[in-house]
C-alpha cells in the first residue's frame, strides 16, 4: 500500500509540474485540437478545387462545351488563356492544369480525323497530377461523344462490375487522416511528455531530492507513466469526440471504450520508450535529436501512412516490435470496420507484450543510471 501511495503522490507531483508548464500546456491542447484538424483537411487525398486552364484556339461550339464542362467541385471554373501564359502559369504553380485545344479542331473531328489535345500537367502536385489526368480525360471524351453522336454513348461491357465501397462510401480522405493523425499525436505526445519530465527532473536537480526520500526506481517510473499518460488518454477522447466526430464528421463505427482501451495499453508502452530514451539522452536538445531518429519510423512505417503490405517484407518483420504498428492496426479495425475484442486481442496482447519489454529495460537502464548519478 505505501508503494502504490508513492506511485499516486508521485503522480499528483507530476501532473502539478505540468500544469506550470504553460507552453507543453499549449502544445498538447493545440496537437489534439488544431493540429488533427489541420492535418486531416490540409493534405487533400482527392481532387479538390483544382486549378485548370484552358488555350482554346478553336473558338468554336464543340470546344465551348469541352471548357464548360470542368466545373467544382473537382476543378475551379477553367481559366482562358494564351500559348504565352502557359509556361509562367505552370512555372509560378498558378495552374495544376492547362488544356490546349488546338485551331480546327471542331472541323477535324467532324471530318473523321483524330486531332491531338494537348495536356500540361503540374507533375509537382503529384496526387491530383495523377488523379486529375483520369478526370480530365473522362470529361473530353465524353463531351466529344455526345457532340458527334448527339447523346452520349456508354460502351457495354461484356462484364459488368459492381462497385461497392464500405466504411467510407464517400471515399473521403479526411475521415483517415482525422484518426491517423490521433494515433500519430498519442505515440508522439507520451514519448515527449514522460522523457521531457525525467530529463527535467534532473537538469532543475530534483531527482537526487527522489533518491534520499525512501523511493524505488519503479515507483518513479510508474508514476511518470500513469500521470502522463492519463493525460494523453484524456486529449484522445476529447478529440475523437469533439474534433473527429463533431469537426471532420466522420462517423465511429466501433466502440470508442474498447478504442480507448486500446489507446490505453499502448500508452504504457510508448512511455516506457521515452523514460528509455531519456535514459540514453543527457539533456533536452539530445533527447530531441533521438526523437527523430525514434519517431519517424514509428509514425511512417507502421502502416498510417501508407499500408504495411506495400513495404519490403524484412520491414514489415522489423516493425511487428514496434508498438505503433499493432496500435494502428487495432485503431482502424475498430473505429473504421466497428470489429470487437474478438478481432483486435490479437493486436492488444503484441502491445502488452512490447510494452512489458520496453518498460523492464526502461527500469534496468534507469537503475544503472541511477547508481551512476550516486
Amino acid at each position: 500500500m505505501n508503494r502504490f501511495a508513492n506511485i499516486i503522490q508521485l503522480g499528483i507531483k507530476e501532473l502539478r509540474s505540468l500544469w506550470h508548464d504553460k507552453v507543453l500546456l499549449f502544445l498538447i491542447v493545440w496537437s489534439f485540437s488544431g493540429q488533427i484538424y489541420a492535418a486531416a483537411t490540409a493534405a487533400s487525398r482527392e481532387l479538390h478545387h483544382a486549378p485548370i486552364a484552358v488555350v482554346d484556339e478553336d473558338r468554336s461550339t464543340l470546344s465551348a462545351r469541352i471548357v464548360g464542362a470542368f466545373y467544382p467541385p473537382y476543378f475551379n471554373p477553367p481559366q482562358l488563356i494564351t500559348m504565352a501564359e502557359v509556361d509562367p502559369g505552370l512555372d509560378s504553380g498558378r495552374y495544376t492544369f492547362i488544356l490546349d485545344i488546338p485551331g480546327d479542331f471542331q472541323k477535324d473531328v467532324l471530318a473523321g480525323k483524330q486531332p491531338a489535345l494537348q495536356i500540361n500537367i503540374d507533375a509537382t502536385r503529384m496526387t491530383q497530377a495523377f488523379i486529375g489526368m483520369t478526370y480530365i480525360r473522362s470529361i473530353v471524351m465524353g463531351e466529344l461523344n455526345e457532340f458527334v453522336q448527339r447523346h452520349r454513348i456508354e460502351t457495354a461491357l461484356p462484364v459488368t462490375l459492381t462497385t461497392r465501397v464500405k466504411f467510407n462510401p464517400n471515399l473521403n480522405g479526411i475521415w483517415f487522416g482525422g484518426v491517423m493523425e490521433i494515433v500519430s499525436e498519442v505515440t508522439l505526445l507520451s514519448i515527449i511528455l514522460t522523457g521531457a519530465a525525467l530529463i527535467r527532473e534532473r537538469e532543475h536537480g530534483t531527482l537526487e531530492h527522489l533518491l534520499v526520500m525512501p523511493l524505488r526506481p519503479f515507483e518513479i517510473m510508474m508514476a511518470k507513466v500513469w500521470a502522463n499518460g492519463l493525460i494523453v488518454l484524456v486529449c484522445a477522447a476529447f478529440s475523437l469526440r469533439v474534433v473527429v466526430q463533431g469537426g471532420l464528421g466522420m462517423p465511429i463505427a466501433g466502440s470508442k471504450t474498447l478504442f480507448l482501451v486500446g489507446t490505453l495499453l499502448h500508452l504504457f508502452s510508448t512511455a516506457s520508450i521515452g523514460i528509455l530514451m531519456a535514459t540514453v539522452a543527457r539533456s533536452m536538445p539530445q533527447f530531441g535529436l533521438l526523437m527523430i531518429l525514434v519517431i519517424l519510423p514509428l509514425q511512417l512505417l507502421s502502416g498510417g501512412v501508407t499500408p504495411r503490405e506495400s513495404m519490403p517484407e524484412v520491414v514489415q518483420t522489423i516493425m511487428l516490435a514496434a508498438p505503433t504498428t499493432h496500435f494502428t492496426a487495432a485503431a482502424q479495425a475498430i473505429l473504421y470496420r466497428g470489429a470487437g475484442l474478438e478481432v483486435v486481442w490479437p493486436q492488444f496482447l503484441a502491445i502488452i507484450g512490447i510494452g512489458v519489454v520496453f518498460f523492464v529495460a526502461a527500469l534496468l537502464r534507469f537503475r544503472a543510471s541511477l547508481a551512476a548519478e550516486s
